[in-house]
């Protein structure tokens, strides 16, 4: 449930901290108090689009922050999860978004930053807003398919997730036989080049990381005279004279004095000896190395050859050696493809054959599967209309394929086309919405939709933005009456300018305007049973409350408990 809303800089609404109950709720108020400002807010929240001039005129930024309390087994966790943010039902979701007057957006879930995609796909199962405008979501009647299969469920929804994999494979098929089909002239011309291509690369039998050992390959060789000569001569200096026999003599000398003086002689005899026997080594390993340096200038030229073709092949086809190979792997393949045109026709016409075959009969099975849930939506629907008024109205959901040779024309959500028909009046004919509803009817249909799809799709908070509009009398009674009822399942929002809506609900706010410092503000007042009576009395009077308004609000109130007690 929605907990707390709190509004700062937002349009007209300077700040603003309102506290919400679980049941129904109603927002009354004059034309232009603002509202509506309060739906944008959340609207926000759950990750609407918001524009720069929706920020507080002289201000820098606008911020919403709503706190809601959810069941642990509300799907909100399980996305907040996915997007690594570790949260508590025990401590409440608190979702915050910031809006500057540039236009720049920040979006927190429990303190993490998010982006608007994420905090929609949150906000999605945690408000459901429907204002005026919704009305024209019942025009579209490829709207009216998905409504079907959510209604239906498992049942449908498990089904249809078998036709999409089957129809994905179908539509891939289609596009590479259609593919193949139509460029048969330009794959002839590129089959020339393709086979230049082929034997170019195939020609060079490259192999992985080649280059490398080639260049370090040359560097030795390039490098061979000028090591070769830097070893002798080292060598040379080591073993001459003034090295390896310069030392043995030093040894001789200190040998012939040990006598003498052992212990001071006998540590530097030591390291005289072992110094010598390094030295000898390591003057031997330079003779081996110097002996082992060669110079090959065939091979040289060789490998420099090789390693122009390696860099050529780089240019045209690849930066690397697994590219050009990777690169010579698919052109084979497209040269098979034309080369052997025919015999990939044949494959890829049986394989659509199967696909469609196969599709087919998965549509026709999600097909009947539909038929059963429209009738089951249709009599929930005409349920729901009577008790709004629309006791001999008749609605029913079409399902139509359009057929395609010995089948059904396939798209991506089966072979089904829905369309919501209705019948007001008896002895009319069934017609789309769209032809037949007025206004008022199409309030009505709307609310019983959401009513049946509250407890489908268990989102927690419903919104009616004056919903109402278009409707009077024992309807509008009527429509009370049904939110009344649909906020024991979650909790209801509805603006209204209808005071027979506005007395069947258990929390009662009014939005008031006001100047002050020659700077307008919007106000958010939760009324007591007092200021409620005065504002009912507004909403049957007008300007002018009289104590006649007074107690026909009062009249009114008694009778919504008395409803509700029932």
């Amino acid at each position: 449930m929605l907990r707390e809303l709190s509004i700062r800089n937002l349009a007209v609404i300077e700040q603003v901290t309102v506290k919400f109950h679980d049941g129904f709720h109603v927002l009354t108020g004059e034309t232009g108090a603002g509202k509506s400002i309060l739906i944008d807010a959340l609207s926000l929240v759950v990750g609407g689009r918001g524009a720069s001039d929706m920020v507080r005129y002289g201000c820098d930024k606008a911020e919403i922050e709503a706190m809601f309390d959810l069941s642990a087994a509300h799907p909100v966790w399980t996305i907040l999860k996915t997007f690594g943010i570790q949260a508590s039902p025990e401590e409440g979701l608190v979702i915050r978004r910031e809006l500057s007057s540039q236009g720049k957006s920040v979006s927190r879930l429990n303190g993490h930053i998010v982006t608007l995609s994420m905090l929609r796909e949150a906000g999605e199962c945690l408000v459901n807003i429907h204002g005026q405008h919704e009305h024209q979501s019942l025009l579209r009647t490829e709207k009216h398919l998905d409504w079907l299969d959510s209604y239906a469920g498992d049942a449908v929804l498990g089904t249809l997730d078998s036709y999409r994999y089957v129809y994905k494979q179908y539509e891939k098929v289609r596009l590479e036989l259609k593919d193949l089909e139509e460029s048969s002239r330009q794959n002839m011309q590129m089959l020339d080049l393709y086979r230049f291509q082929i034997e170019e690369i195939a020609a060079a039998r490259l192999k992985p990381g080649e280059d490398e050992e080639l260049s370090e390959e040359r560097q030795r060789l390039m490098s061979s005279v000028k090591r070769r000569d830097a070893a002798a001569e080292a060598y040379s200096l080591l073993h001459g004279n003034k090295g390896l026999d310069a030392i043995s003599k030093a040894v001789t000398k200190v040998t012939d004095i040990r006598d003498y003086d052992p212990q001071v002689i006998d540590p530097l005899l030591e390291q005289l000896q072992s110094a010598f026997y390094q030295l000898e080594d390591a003057v031997f390993q330079l003779r081996d190395y110097r002996d082992g340096v060669e110079s090959d200038p065939e091979r040289l030229t060789y490998i420099e050859d090789r390693i122009d073709l390696i860099n050529n092949l780089k240019r045209k086809y690849g930066e690397s050696i697994p590219d050009i190979i990777a690169y010579l792997a698919s052109i084979q393949s497209e040269a098979d493809k034309i080369e052997n045109r025919d015999e990939h026709l044949a494959r890829l016409q049986g394989e659509l054959v199967k696909l469609m075959t196969d599709c087919t009969a998965l549509g026709i099975q999600l097909s009947g599967l539909r038929r059963k849930a429209a009738d089951r939506l249709a009599a929930a629907i005409e349920s729901e209309l009577r008790q709004l008024q629309m006791e001999r109205t008749t609605f029913r959901v079409q399902l139509d394929q359009q057929p395609v040779g010995e089948g059904f024309k396939l798209h991506a959500n089966g072979i089904d086309e829905a369309a919501f028909l209705i019948a007001p009046n008896p002895g009319e004919p069934l017609k789309p919405i769209s032809k037949i509803a007025s206004g008022g009817e199409m309030s009505r249909i709307m609310l019983a939709l959401k009513t049946i799809f509250a407890s489908i799709d268990e989102i927690p908070v419903l919104v009616f933005d004056e919903v109402d509009t278009g409707v009077s009398g024992r309807a509008a009674q009527a429509i009370a009456e049904k939110m009344a009822r649909l906020s024991g399942q979650c909790q209801v929002f509805s603006i209204t300018h209808l005071p027979q809506v506005a007395c069947m609900a258990e929390h009662h706010y009014e939005i008031r305007k006001s100047i002050i410092e020659e700077r307008t503000c919007t106000r958010v007042t939760e009324l007591n049973p007092m200021s409620r009576i005065e504002e009912l009395a507004r909403m049957l009077g007008g300007v002018e409350v009289t104590e006649k308004t007074r107690h026909h609000a009062q009249e009114m109130l008694d009778l919504a408990y008395k409803q509700k007690g029932a």
